[in-house]
């Protein structure tokens, strides 16, 4: 029977006209990279785990796809892997079974079971003779089954029969997963960064256009593998950088026709200050988790999670005053004063803040709006100063098409101190999709083929040939139809593929050295030269 074609939940396939919007999407978005300044570097699909764990909080940790080791894997599993790899409650019940049965009809009937999971035949052999053989341990100790395996006590004797193996085996212990998928192109940046440092010049502009992968559940605008377009700048404390980044969305968005986008920015210092007036300095990873779901989930809510994460009454009620915050840039700058007023590092986010929004009101933005938003936190544990989010127009239903900020110590965790640095990421597939739900993609995006010759035999393809080598050679997408099918054939697969034209070559034609040009369109037809053929389709 054959095999049913699928792909993995939250991946998608392209097909032509997709991939040449995407395409319009990435030329935009690396032309405006380019004019900025900012030079291409790529980092490989995987990354070690231990680059990746530990920077991204606790939710952005479990959503990093790891990869199992290959090779000798199997080979050099220890039990304890084993357990985790093949589920306690399935070894539990092997074990029981070995208790239960004598050996002939246990071995018989755990077989296929075991070769199911242990695909190297030296280990498989390991395992069942370990299995085999438990029958002298004590397990009455073993509370009933129905606790779901929440038995600490049943745990840890699993794991002293894993240990009995690797004691009696003296197996090499490795571990299950040493490489992940990366999550992001900031954390591999930062890794590429300090790898590279003396081939670098500071302070280095980079942009980053791959894919990256998280284990997320996919939804409307969430997959699991999508397209991350990054800039960075790293060696520079300058917030005149902050500045052209801000330009920079604008830039892109103008460019897309994409008018009417918010790009949204606070200060992590601002949201330190606040959590320290609050007497929660030591939960502001809780504290900003739960602020950034307002918009989602609602004020009572979002105090609800406060409370539960242990912020006192004293200091949520003291918070109010962030949650009817309104007014213009300008304004809500003045009302923090107020509320930072004993906070040296809110008032740095304040000053920052003020310096960017002052230095944009003077230069002006094409067709995007800067707002200032104290909510916004992104859960990314390494944003030290700005961050940004970037809203789709209002008429639009989807969530953020972009984001970023200020890095101060992200190189640290590698061993390059003092190393400043601020990014940026343009969500494509958002931006595709409100690209397409607002009709903004240029019909000339999915150009392809601009005229087909039809194919009468060899002697009309040879001569064919000649003229549409001489076409491309001007620039133009041409192709010859690869058989010489009948007529009506050829004509349907030029409008199927919405080709605009298409030339006859039969014996009048090679004798005159013209060519039939036939608009698919119009239906007008006419005998023409090769340099009027070139004319008229250009």
């Amino acid at each position: 029977m054959a095999q049913k074609p699928s792909i993995p939940k939250g991946t998608r396939d392209f097909n032509p006209e997709q991939v040449a919007k995407r395409n319009y999407i990435f030329n935009s978005i690396r032309g405006a990279f380019e004019t900025f300044g900012f030079q291409p570097i790529e980092t490989p699909s995987f990354e070690n785990s231990d680059t990746l764990m530990g920077k991204y909080g606790e939710e952005g940790d479990r959503l990093i796809f790891k990869i199992l080791n290959s090779g000798d894997f199997y080979k050099s599993l220890t039990m304890d892997d084993a357990v985790t790899l093949y589920g306690l409650e399935k070894f539990y019940n092997l074990l029981n079974k070995a208790l239960n049965c004598d050996n002939g009809s246990f071995e018989s009937s755990i077989d296929h079971e075991l070769k199911s999971v242990y695909e190297n035949a030296e280990y498989y052999e390991q395992i069942k003779k370990y299995i085999l053989n438990i029958k002298e341990i004590d397990f009455s100790t073993l509370s009933p089954l129905d606790d779901g395996f929440k038995n600490r006590s049943r745990k840890i004797i699993l794991l002293r029969c894993a240990r009995l193996f690797i004691l009696d085996s003296k197996t090499h212990i490795s571990k299950i997963s040493e490489k992940a998928l990366r999550y992001d192109l900031t954390v591999p940046f930062a890794r590429y960064v300090v790898q590279h440092q003396n081939e670098i010049e500071f302070p280095f502009k980079r942009y980053q256009i791959q894919p990256v992968w998280r284990a997320d559940r996919p939804q409307k605008g969430r997959f699991r593998e999508f397209f991350q377009c990054d800039a960075d700048v790293v060696g520079s404390k300058s917030l005149w950088q902050e500045v052209e980044f801000i330009q920079l969305y604008d830039t892109v968005f103008s460019a897309l026709k994409l008018e009417g986008v918010t790009i949204k920015i606070n200060n992590r210092k601002i949201l330190s200050g606040i959590a320290e007036v609050i007497g929660a300095s030591d939960k502001l990873i809780d504290f900003t988790v739960a602020l950034d779901k307002l918009d989602k989930i609602g004020e009572e809510k979002v105090k609800e999670e406060m409370r539960s994460k242990g912020i006192s009454e004293e200091g949520i009620t003291k918070l109010q005053p962030l949650f009817t915050l309104s007014g213009d840039f300008e304004s809500q700058i003045e009302s923090l004063k107020s509320i930072l007023n004993t906070s040296e590092e809110g008032k740095k986010g304040i000053e920052e803040l003020a310096f960017i929004n002052e230095a944009i009101s003077e230069l002006g933005l094409k067709t995007a709006t800067l707002q200032l938003d104290v909510t916004l936190a992104r859960g990314l544990n390494y944003y030290t100063g700005a961050i940004f989010e970037v809203a789709a127009p209002k008429t639009v239903s989807m969530g953020s098409i972009g984001g970023g900020g200020r890095y101060d110590d992200l190189t640290g965790i590698f061993g390059m101190k003092d190393v400043s640095g601020v990014g940026i990421s343009f969500g494509l597939d958002r931006i595709y999709l409100v690209l397409e739900e607002l009709g903004l993609f240029p019909e000339t995006v999915s150009k392809n083929i601009e005229v087909l010759f039809i194919n009468f035999g060899d002697k009309e393809a040879l001569f064919s040939l000649k003229a549409i080598k001489t076409l491309r050679a001007e620039g133009v997408n041409a192709e010859l139809y690869p058989d010489a099918a009948k007529m009506k054939k050829q004509m349907n697969h030029a409008n199927k593929r919405a080709i605009p034209f298409v030339v006859l070559v039969g014996d009048e034609e090679m004798e005159s050295n013209t060519y039939t040009l036939k608009n698919m369109v119009s239906g007008e037809q006419d005998k023409v030269t090769l340099e009027t053929l070139i004319s008229k389709i250009k």
